[in-house]
């Protein structure tokens, strides 16, 4: 520990990168603080007096004088009058009382997740979902984003600035914007089939926040859930991370099973489902099992969590009317999402609710972070109502099918003897099964060294036997990006059959 002033440790702290964008005088006064706090000087060290200071450093007396000022308000030095400035003893004593002494153990680095609650030790042990942050082949759930009208939006929201001024800069409805909740309720009722009005709307920041929110009012720690199996790795994230224990209910080519529906004894009040694109299968539930599912619903008191999160980008045939719509006891809660429609950056997502949830679930979303920007709901409110939206996703759907086209055919050509695509009737992804022999872990290590994502299929599965293969995300790269990507991918796995088939 410095028992003296000395000039040049200073000249060096102030050329510090993280200093170097402050105000001159601030600079002077961070630079100081670092050097008492990284014990450079010692208490009682006295500093040089304003004058000598600002003359050694080639700058204003005042510039010292300030940051002088400031490090005395601070308590880091004291002044004296007609003695001068000194480092403050008690923060030095605080200081080494807060280090370690000389005669402390050395102390190892905590274990991850020392500290933690049984929740929070939960989610850490669980890991997190991993959002893919660029386009690249083959990830799961990337919209097209380089067609998106930024220029609309823009004008849209110029407008929405102009009309509301700074009422848009206030906390906003914890339920979301009126003219959104609106222009959703319209869009739900009109293309999806859906009963819905717009009181019964939450706006929310993600689809993904909404299960979070389910799983958080629905089912408590230790209490049984039903999913689909296999089934979308985020929900099951959600109810995990909830302490929920997970109960899977089998998929075949018709959607989820409603007669281990019925015969399932767990004492579970909610089943997660995904019936207009069954994720990752690409299954649409049948009509039958649809009244069967509301029925049973209905019958036993549970509830029923429809996750719609890619229905408008059906390709064979119109997609089909939502569960919600054919709930006349109103035992479902409807989940979208703007983020594969539009761009995952807009971070909006949203719920229809039976009307006796709507309150608790706008009070834990006013909890959990209040609202949604004011700002965005509106202009998206406007985007919506002016029919930018509906064209969007018509352009889109156009596009997309002939994406799934590319890359059906680009499997076709490369991948013989390697996997088989499951040709789904719409979606942003296509399931591939490996063949008998192929490992998934393997083959998704030789394509991450060429740079591509093969998303895994067997992680979707709760317990044996899980399938092996990827899920293939297309919806965001061109048909030339797709043929380059699966040609560096079939070179990469050799085309040939492993050893020992």
């Amino acid at each position: 520990m410095a028992k003296t002033f000395e000039l040049e440790t200073l000249k060096i702290r102030l050329n510090d990168a993280e200093f170097k964008r402050l105000d001159l005088h601030r600079r002077v006064q961070r630079a100081l603080r670092a050097l008492i706090l990284d014990a450079a000087l010692g208490p009682g060290v006295k500093l040089p007096a304003t004058r000598v200071l600002a003359k050694s450093l080639g700058m204003a007396r005042d510039t010292v004088e300030n940051a002088y000022v400031q490090l005395h308000r601070d308590g880091y030095i004291v002044r004296r009058e007609g003695s001068g400035s000194y480092v403050s003893n008690s923060v030095a004593t605080q200081l080494r009382g807060a280090g370690r002494r000389k005669t402390d153990p050395v102390r190892r680095p905590a274990e991850p997740g020392t500290g933690l609650s049984r929740r929070g030790r939960t989610i850490l042990d669980g890991g997190g979902v991993a959002d893919q942050q660029s386009i690249k082949a083959f990830a799961t759930g990337l919209p097209e984003t380089r067609n998106f009208p930024t220029d609309v939006w823009e004008r849209l929201q110029r407008q929405v600035l102009k009309d509301y001024r700074a009422n848009v800069l206030l906390h906003g409805d914890p339920q979301g914007a009126e003219p959104l909740r609106k222009a959703i309720a319209a869009y739900l009722n009109l293309e999806r089939g859906a009963k819905v009005s717009p009181g019964q709307i939450l706006i929310l920041s993600s689809a993904r926040q909404a299960l979070f929110l389910c799983a958080q009012l629905l089912v408590d720690a230790g209490k049984p859930i039903l999913m689909e199996n296999p089934g979308y790795f985020g929900a099951r994230k959600a109810f995990e991370s909830a302490e929920a224990r997970i109960v899977p209910i089998d998929v075949d080519a018709h959607g989820i099973r409603t007669d281990l529906l019925r015969a399932d004894r767990s004492g579970a009040n909610c089943v997660y489902v995904t019936p207009s694109h069954q994720y990752p299968t690409g299954a649409t539930l049948s009509l039958a099992r649809r009244l069967e599912l509301t029925g049973w619903a209905a019958e036993t008191g549970k509830w029923i969590i429809e996750d719609d999160y890619d229905s408008e980008f059906h390709y064979d045939g119109l997609p089909t009317a939502c569960v919600q719509g054919l709930d006349r006891h109103q035992r479902t809660l409807y989940l979208g999402t703007f983020s594969k429609t539009l761009y995952p950056g807009l971070r909006m997502g949203y719920m229809a609710l039976p009307p006796e949830l709507v309150g608790a679930f706008a009070c834990a979303r006013s909890i959990m972070d209040g609202h949604t920007p004011q700002i965005l709901q509106l202009t998206l409110a406007r985007f919506m109502e002016d029919g930018y939206y509906n064209s969007h996703v018509r352009a889109m759907r156009k596009l997309y099918a002939g994406r799934r086209r590319a890359l059906l055919e680009a499997i076709g050509r490369h991948l013989g003897g390697i996997a088989m695509a499951v040709r789904p009737p719409g979606g942003l992804q296509i399931p591939c099964l490996l063949e008998r022999g192929w490992s998934e872990e393997k083959t998704i290590r030789q394509a991450a060294a060429v740079g591509l994502r093969l998303p895994g299929l067997s992680r979707l599965y709760a317990g044996d036997p899980k399938q092996q293969g990827w899920l293939l995300g297309y919806a965001s790269l061109t048909a030339y990006e797709i043929e380059a990507a699966m040609r560096r991918l079939a070179q990469a796995l050799g085309g040939k059959p492993p050893p020992g088939r």
